[in-house]
């Protein structure tokens, strides 16, 4: 090299030294301070528009709020997808962003556009709640709180007031979501003959209690020259004094509110409910913020609930699920990876190199290169997850192999009888072009997959960098720190080089018959490249492969207007049943809902634990197989399985304006789907009808009585479910307020009769009277949607479905575009992929894009440090001849073609380019030596062979644990680690054969080109001078008839 950096590394060896301390000392602190996650940070930016009108129904709010809002925000910058959900009284839109958009400028944005249609929207629904959404996925840990002595009502009131107050100053939690339990209310149930006798309605005693029993500020006064804070207390102490509340009448006088109806001390009518092993309990979920890390925060609560134990001796909080326990495996099982894959490396080299000293130093490189990765990982924000920890073991070969070559050489020329010092120093020199050759093509081939977009973006940003990190490091390991140890601490030693074995003479008699026969090896070698290319057809596609995490989460939905008593009767059988199974270690309860999405009585969710995978007989998939199986048979229920982001596994989106028409195309979709064997469980989400009452109003007549549509709405409203939180009455019990709900009794609310008696107020308040409902309203029985659900401003209907077995999502997905119901769309309606299947569309485009890139730029950064133009493509002839092997191996297995696997294969593309460097280079520098360029080759392949077959045997080696799947996460990590044994070992094999016969043929080409380029290039005579004294060194031989020119190094 022109600057021989290991020449002066070796002189003055100080400096390395330090600067390699360092380097371990700053990657030990990261490693101690970066975040464990399961995988990579993939949080879209997300904001939320919630508005609430309080006894509305979906379809009034749909027309008259989500519309409005969606038609606002859909104009915001870096807008992906817009989806709103419409229940009872709820309008929640949801804004996704573009993974790259600042999330604090959405946010501003988003408000702005709400604002201004703000005015549009009707008078009484809530101001719009737009908010961040900060939390991710699903709760990482739930808590059941247990207190023998302690009533429901107090259990959850202690949970909201301590316990989840003492939690939300914990670093990295997003959200404490008490889950079921119940709230604290006065009910004051009206009869509704009384009321019509006094002239009153269920609003004006509402309003009445509001407006008296109240403790208000009433102003300052200056008594005894000090100033004094007056207060009107106006609020009943007790129940009974609330229950002697004087109302008073239009017509003169006043009545006790205990006449009109009864008042009580009770609990507000359930929506929720949470039960574990079928015991109900009062539970919270703790939910992490964006980046924080999973594990840091379950310890920081777990520290905090064991505080509160402590202070409240008489409430046991127990944890009840945790996904937490798999992250935590996969943090320990990818550390003993790293090890295991470690010392397998060293064990290789050792056996090689059969010198202690020589394999020490090797083995010393790698600490070298991947601590002060774990440095560049904080600095990034990277944290330690499946990906980057697959990226860091898997890389334990090759952060040894640059040691290893550098190693090796140095023997090699200690066996000629040079000293270890001048050994050190000349190998280096020699060695190193080809050194920083290898490192920076596997930099190269990353650069341009780390700017992919999307979720799969993140994957292999994460991977990349980290990969790419590493063998820079490496590469600085090789060059400073590897030469100096091995000119001080090789010892010399007489050498006998042995005489071929019969391994390397049968290489011999094939390299050299490739060489001489170059144009049949190389039309042999395309068509090689031909069917790896093919080969990857053969492989089923998916975005993430399976994983047991010995845990499942099961959603149930059952008929429109399903009590929530009868939800939690069929849950308790359903519970009862799967407890009966020997893999399932317990069953939690979420009743209500199904998470993350919005309350729904008619809902719940099951997470189920399983017993660890290494003492069951079969996988979670086949136990979520049977249990669907099993419930097949249970009347009345929908059920499906949910990931850990909870959503399925094939989701698919059907949208258009007409709603009949989208249901429509949904259910036909969801039929022609269950045709599909791999695909099971098929639900159409369309929007499905309940029963509802639907009053009338005579317009007219309603007019003329000077009676509102909203003045009627309510009354009916604070009747049967009382009015809405705000304008509640409040009861003071000293530590807080409790609301005082009032409504009809029971048995008035479930009598037709008695609500079309129900007296609407005439005038402003009532005060001219009032007439029954029946006179100015017409109340029939009807059907309507229980929710609406919009996607991109249009109605929406999803169809999901399972996978069986192994399928594959790519296979599947496929077969379902080509049903009859998707090539015969009504005009207007779309089907769109969503999850996991959005995410395998956006890897297949951006990964193609990203290899070509990649390959551009190691084509590049070869012809800048090789000096020629052709011979780069002889090592790029090398890189589709380990796709071959790397899909073999994976068919071998019967693994799927995913997204680790295309991160494996593109780490392949950097790696086997080692082979082909290491021979290119050794040819080219014995061609300007003078040797024939035919014994060059020959040579080259018969010196380079025991370094290329090591190096590989040392990677293949390193990746052994990682391809066993041993331990939480190892379906993650084994097939890209297949992958890339099955392609390095093919590719090692192919390219000692095919290279050199590849080298000839652009040597040929070369000539050619020279021969007509020659006439057109006008030499200077300062540049024929010039090029005399560079190229001094390569005259000895015979003038040269290819491209092939001096590196410089």
């Amino acid at each position: 090299m022109a600057l021989n950096i290991s020449a002066w590394s070796i002189r003055h060896p100080l400096p390395s030294v330090v600067f390699s301390i360092i380097l371990l000392v700053l990657g030990w602190t990261s490693f101690t301070k970066l975040a464990v996650t399961r995988l990579p940070s993939a949080d879209i930016p997300v904001i939320s528009v919630a508005v609430s009108q309080f006894g509305a129904a979906p379809a009034e709010l749909e027309s008259q709020v989500t519309k409005t809002v969606e038609d606002a925000v859909s104009g915001v910058e870096g807008v992906r997808h817009i989806t709103s959900s419409i229940t009872d009284g709820l309008s929640v839109t949801t804004i996704q962003f573009a993974l790259e958009t600042n999330t604090d400028r959405a946010l501003n944005d988003v408000k702005d556009a709400v604002t201004r249609v703000r005015s549009n929207l009707p008078q009484n629904v809530t101001e719009p709640l737009i908010q961040r959404v900060d939390v991710i996925g699903l709760p990482i840990v739930t808590y059941a709180a247990i207190s023998p002595g302690k009533t429901p009502e107090q259990l959850s009131y202690f949970v909201d007031d301590v316990v989840k107050r003492a939690l939300q100053g914990v670093r990295g939690v997003a959200q404490v979501e008490r889950i079921g339990g119940v709230e604290r209310e006065i009910l004051v149930s009206l009869d509704p003959d009384r009321l019509q006798a006094m002239g009153l309605t269920a609003v004006n005693v509402s309003q009445s209690l509001r407006g008296t029993n109240v403790d208000v500020a009433g102003g300052r006064a200056e008594i005894g020259k000090n100033d004094q804070a007056i207060r009107t207390l106006a609020g009943a102490k007790t129940l009974g004094d609330l229950a002697g509340t004087m109302i008073p009448l239009f017509g003169g006088g006043e009545v006790r509110l205990d006449d009109l109806g009864t008042v009580t001390d009770t609990i507000a009518d359930r929506r929720t409910f949470a039960r574990f092993n079928g015991e109900p309990v009062v539970a919270l979920g703790i939910k992490r913020s964006k980046g924080a890390s999973d594990v840091k925060v379950a310890e920081a609560v777990q520290k905090r609930i064991d505080a509160l134990k402590a202070a409240y001796p008489d409430v046991d909080l127990k944890v009840i699920d945790t996904s937490v326990e798999y992250t935590n495996g996969n943090y320990h099982a990818a550390i003993s990876t790293l090890f295991e894959g470690a010392i397998l490396a060293v064990v290789i080299v050792l056996l090689f190199l059969r010198d202690l000293r020589a394999t020490i130093i090797a083995a010393i490189s790698l600490p070298l290169s991947i601590f002060p990765a774990f440095w560049a990982m904080d600095l990034l924000g990277f944290s330690l997850n499946l990906v980057s920890f697959l990226a860091i073991t898997l890389s334990t070969g090759i952060l040894v192999d640059d040691a290893i070559v550098e190693i090796e050489n140095i023997v090699r020329h200690m066996n000629m009888g040079k000293s270890p010092y001048r050994a050190a120093l000349e190998a280096a020199d020699e060695i190193g072009l080809a050194v920083i050759a290898i490192s920076l093509t596997i930099i190269a081939i990353f650069a341009p997959a780390s700017f992919m977009s999307g979720i799969a973006g993140q994957f292999f940003k994460q991977f990349g960098i980290t990969v790419s990190v590493q063998v820079f490091f490496s590469l600085l390991a090789a060059r400073f720190v590897t030469p100096v140890l091995a000119a001080y601490f090789l010892k010399h030693h007489t050498h006998v080089e042995p005489p071929p074995g019969r391994i390397l003479r049968s290489y011999h008699r094939i390299v050299a018959w490739s060489v001489k026969h170059y144009f049949i090896t190389v039309l042999i070698g395309l068509g090689v490249f031909a069917a790896s290319i093919w080969s990857i057809t053969l492989l089923p596609q998916g975005f993430l492969p399976a994983q047991d995490s010995a845990r499942s989460l099961l959603a149930l939905e059952l008929p429109p207007g399903t009590q929530l008593a009868y939800t939690e009767k069929v849950t308790e059988d359903i519970v009862a049943r799967l407890r009966k199974r020997p893999e399932v270690k317990s069953i939690f309860v979420d009743g209500g809902r199904v998470p993350p999405g919005t309350q729904e009585v008619r809902r719940a969710a099951l997470i189920i634990n399983y017993t660890p995978k290494n003492s069951r007989d079969i996988t979670q998939r086949e136990l979520e197989f049977s249990i669907s199986q099993e419930l097949e048979n249970v009347p009345d229920i929908r059920f499906w399985f949910l990931d850990e982001n909870g959503l399925r596994a094939i989701s698919l989106v059907v949208t258009g304006v007409d709603p009949n028409i989208v249901n429509n195309v949904a259910s036909e979709l969801a039929t022609q789907m269950k045709r599909i064997p791999t695909i099971a469980n098929v639900i159409s989400e369309t929007s499905l009808e309940r029963p509802e009452l639907r009053i009338e109003p005579r317009a007219d007549l309603a007019a003329r009585l000077g009676v509102s549509t909203e003045s009627l709405s309510q009354t009916i409203r604070v009747a049967t479910i009382g009015d809405v939180g705000p304008a509640l009455a409040k009861f003071d019990v000293g530590d807080r307020l409790v609301p005082i709900r009032v409504q009809l009794e029971d048995a008035a609310r479930g009598n037709l009769k008695t609500l079309e008696q129900l007296r609407v107020p005439l005038g402003e308040r009532g005060e001219k009277g009032g007439v029954p409902l029946s006179v100015i309203a017409d109340v029939k029985l009807d059907q309507g949607p229980t929710s609406i659900n919009r996607y991109d401003r249009e109605r929406q209907a999803t169809v999901a479905a399972d996978l069986v077995g192994s399928a594959a999502l790519g296979d599947a997905t496929k077969k379902i575009y080509d049903l009859p119901v998707m090539k015969t769309l009504p005009k207007g309606v779309k089907v769109s992929p969503s999850g996991d299947a959005e995410s395998l569309n956006e890897l297949s485009d951006g990964f193609a894009t990203a290899i070509t890139a990649g390959l551009m730029m190691v084509y590049a950064v070869l012809v800048l440090l090789f000096g020629t133009f052709l011979q780069p493509i002889t090592i790029l002839f090398s890189l589709p001849l380990s796709i071959g092997g790397a899909i073999a191996a994976l068919l071998v297995t019967g693994k799927q073609l995913t997204t680790p696997v295309w991160i494996g294969i593109l780490m392949l593309m950097g790696i086997v380019t080692k082979n082909a460097i290491m021979l290119v280079e050794f040819a080219i520098e014995a061609i300007r030596a003078g040797k024939p360029r035919e014994e060059a080759m020959i040579d080259a392949g018969m010196k380079r062979a025991r370094p290329i077959v090591m190096t590989t045997i040392a990677m293949a080696a390193g990746m052994i644990p990682s391809a066993l799947a041993v331990g939480a996460g190892g379906e993650f990590r084994s097939p890209m680690a297949l992958a890339v044994i099955g392609g390095l070992i093919f590719s090692t094999i192919l390219s000692l054969v095919f290279v050199p016969a590849m080298f000839m043929v652009m040597d040929d080409f070369g000539a050619l080109i020279w021969r007509f380029a020659k006439r057109l290039i006008v030499h200077s005579e300062d540049a024929e001078t010039d090029d005399h004294h560079e190229a001094a060194p390569a005259q000895a031989g015979p003038a040269p008839k290819s491209l092939v020119h001096p590196a410089a190094e």
